[in-house]
Order: C-alpha cells, then sequence, then structure tokens
C-alpha cells in the first residue's frame, strides 16, 4: 500500500494550514485550521491522482494509501501560504534529468487543462467580482506572475517573458488563453534547458533559498491551487 508523507505548514494556533504531498508534487490540501486541512487531504490525493490518471499515467486513485506526517512548520512568516521561509528538506535535493522532465509534463498537463477551464468563460462571467476574492481573471493573471517570479528566481531574467506577463495583464479575459499559452510557452522551453547548474543550485533570494526543485514545486502548486479554486467557482455556478 502507498504511504505518502505529509510536509504541513500552519499559521499560529494552528489556523491556516497548507498540506503538501511532495510525493504527488503539486498535491495540496488546504483549510482554516490543521484538523481540517488534514481532514481534506485524502480527497485532495485522489483528485490529484484522477488529474493524473486522466493524462495516461498509470495511477489507480480508488486504491487505498495512508498518510503519515513528515514535517509540521509552524513558526516563521507567511506561514500557511505555500512557502515557508525554511522550506521542506526535499526541496534542496538535487533534481536530475529524469525528475526534471516528470516535473515539466505534469506542469503543462496542468497548464493545458487550466487554459481548457479558461477558454470558453464568457467575458462577463470571466470578469465578474465575487462577494469576496478576485475575479478570475484576476487570479489567472497572480497566477501569471507567481510563475514568472519563480522562474526568475531559478533562472534570472528571461527574454520575453515580461512582455508576455504584459500581455496577460492589458490584453484582458478575451486574450486570456491565447496570452497564458503565449507565456507559458516561453516559460517551459527555458525550464526544458536547465542546466546541471541550475538543477542543483540553491539561490538566495530575500529570506528564502530557491533551488528548482523549490521553484517547480511552487509553480505546479500554485496552478494546481488556483485551478481548482475556478473550477469550484463554476460548479458553483453552472
Amino acid at each position: 500500500m502507498t504511504e505518502y508523507s505529509l510536509y504541513i505548514e500552519s499559521g499560529p494556533k494552528h489556523k491556516k494550514t497548507m498540506v503538501h504531498v511532495l510525493g504527488l508534487l503539486g498535491c495540496i490540501a488546504q483549510g482554516p485550521t490543521t484538523e481540517e486541512a488534514l481532514q481534506a487531504t485524502p480527497e485532495a490525493i485522489r483528485l490529484f491522482l484522477g488529474f493524473l490518471k486522466s493524462h495516461g499515467e498509470k495511477v489507480k486513485p480508488e486504491a487505498d494509501f495512508t498518510t503519515k506526517i513528515a514535517v509540521h512548520i509552524t513558526e516563521g512568516s507567511w506561514i500557511g501560504q505555500g512557502d515557508p521561509p525554511s522550506g521542506f528538506e526535499p526541496d534542496f535535493q538535487p533534481m536530475s534529468e529524469a525528475d526534471l522532465r516528470v516535473t515539466l509534463q505534469h506542469l503543462e498537463w496542468l497548464q493545458k487543462d487550466f487554459i481548457q477551464t479558461i477558454h470558453d468563460i464568457p467575458r462577463k462571467k470571466m470578469s465578474a467580482k465575487p462577494e469576496t476574492g478576485r475575479t478570475i481573471h484576476e487570479i489567472a493573471e497572480h497566477v501569471s506572475e507567481s510563475h514568472g517570479a519563480y522562474l526568475r528566481y531559478l533562472t534570472g531574467k528571461v527574454d520575453g517573458v515580461s512582455e508576455a506577463l504584459k500581455a496577460v495583464r492589458e490584453e484582458g479575459p478575451d486574450a486570456l488563453s491565447a496570452t497564458l499559452s503565449d507565456l507559458w510557452q516561453l516559460t517551459n522551453a527555458r525550464l526544458k534547458i536547465l542546466t546541471a547548474k541550475e538543477r542543483t543550485a540553491k539561490i538566495l533570494h530575500g529570506q528564502l533559498i530557491w533551488t528548482a526543485r523549490r521553484c517547480m514545486r511552487r509553480m505546479l502548486e500554485h496552478n494546481w491551487e488556483h485551478w481548482q479554486e475556478i473550477a469550484k467557482r463554476l460548479d458553483q455556478h453552472s
């Protein structure tokens, strides 16, 4: 039976918790408390396995599995948001060429599904302001900006990315599928050619040490988190 190690971060008094399933890179569960986030974790794992299966991976979302808590971080700034300053031990392991290929493939699948989800959303719904939170276009803009930042932490400036990010912001909801696709083609092309040095480097940016694994973990998790947010909103208003 598969056992998944859980890497948990939660704010003061175990509020605002995010659970990272690093054995399924990109899979997360969230909750307003640690208890609720842990309760949501099995469903999150099955949902992520279902995503992988839909793209041809030989996984069984219905199979039994167990979980164990590997780490629970409760100290530091901005805890529960995805990036505890200390990071997680697996973040700092070198990334092999094989690891890069698999991770990038999963990222490309996720980006494809994200774009398919937003492609047919009417402009009015894309720009509709909910009672709380961002519009769908603002969510996608947030995802794109964060994606660009994670890449920059790892590789420095990449030609064309600033212009592609500007297009996502300024060309608006009607062009969102195209502008996101253009951005991700650029960033994925750069990730595909990461050198051995870049795949093993540890780069200090502010209070955080970034690595290829950490950057790509956050790309996957962040895209997954907000793709699910959009999908749930569409389900609620279908």
